[in-house]
This record gives C-alpha cells, structure tokens and sequence, in this order.
C-alpha cells in the first residue's frame, strides 16, 4: 500500500525549528524563509545543544549570511514552484519582493556562491517537478507545461531532455517499467502482461 503526502516545506521545516527552541525553552521568531531570530540570551552550550538537534533533521546552522541568502533563494524558488498562484509570477520580481533584495543582487550571490545561476537552479528544479508529475500519471504533457509555466509542451521537453538527456516520454516508459518490477524473496521479477 503506498501513501501519497503533499508537503509544504515551509510550515513543515518553520514547526520544526520552533518545536526544537521551545525544547530548549528558547523564545525565537520566524522572520523569512530559513531565517529566524533569537528572542532570548541563549549561551554556547545550548546553542550546540540546538544545532546538534537540527542536525539530527538534516537542517544546518549557517554562520555564512551569503550561504544563508543562497539558501533562501532555493526555499523560495522551491515554494513559488508549489504555490499554484505564484507559479505564473516573474521570478525576479518574486524573489526581489520576497527576499528584499534586488534581483542582480540575488543573481550575484547565488552565482558566486553556487557557480551556478538561479535561472539553472530554476529549470533543474521545474525538471524535478515534470518528472513527480509524470510518475504520479494524472496529467497529460500540455498540462504540466500549461502548470509549470512553460510557453509550450516544446520548450518543457527541449528542456526536459537537455537537462536528462531522456525525452519526457522515454522518462515515463523507464519509469512504466520501473513500477512493473516486484521486489519478491529478495529477488526481482518482471511481470509481463500483468502475470
């Protein structure tokens, strides 16, 4: 039996870094994506004690504000591609309003700090979700293009094949396959025409 989850990782990532201060009974304040602020003295010791704990979920304590900015950048894009209203907005205006920051500002940090650019980050990431969608098999390849923005079902597969070297529909077929194979006393049998 498989269960399908929907996460929003904002509110999910927010509850846990919260959850973690209160356990140490200190007061904090979610400010942006990724950012929060300190409402209380807190010393050394439990400042190690925190961040061990927010280690344990796979979230790192940045001491670098650029690091820091670079990983807002990616929460940010990562929740404008899920947010079905913000997906049709301009990127650069998105994350200049979000970040309060100016876009060639953002542009040149990112770029220093990944050696990558944010329009790249942006389509390996549209990639990612093109590929969820066509697992999940509930939309066509004009609907993902239409969701995710693209000007065309051409441009989502140029991109789509550059970025896997796979067009989207050799993706599903491997994919097809995939789902065909059972996992059986430790081995693993193919089933044809469903026997």
């Amino acid at each position: 039996m498989k269960i399908y989850l929907k996460y929003n990782y904002k509110v999910v990532c927010e509850t846990l870094v919260r959850e973690q201060f209160e356990k140490f009974n200190i007061l904090c304040s979610s400010i942006n994506t990724g950012e929060f602020e300190i409402l209380d003295d807190m010393s050394k010791e439990t400042k190690n004690a925190i961040i061990h704990s927010l280690n344990k979920y796979g979230i790192t304590v940045l001491d670098d504000q650029k690091e820091t900015l670079v990983d807002r950048i990616k929460n940010t894009i990562d929740e404008m591609l899920n947010d079905e209203n913000a997906r049709h907005l301009k990127v650069s205006s998105y994350l200049s309003d979000k970040l309060g920051y100016t876009y060639s500002y953002l542009s040149s940090v990112f770029s220093e700090n990944t050696y990558s650019s944010i329009e790249n980050y942006l389509i390996l990431r549209k990639v990612d979700l093109v590929k969820e969608l066509l697992q999940e098999g509930n939309l066509n390849l004009t609907e993902i293009a239409f969701r995710l923005n693209y000007s065309s079902v051409s441009h989502l597969s140029g991109q789509f094949k550059k970025t896997t070297g796979l067009t989207p529909s050799s993706f599903q077929r491997i994919m097809e396959r995939k789902k065909n194979m059972i996992a059986l006393n430790g081995q693993t049998i193919k089933l044809v025409n469903g026997k």
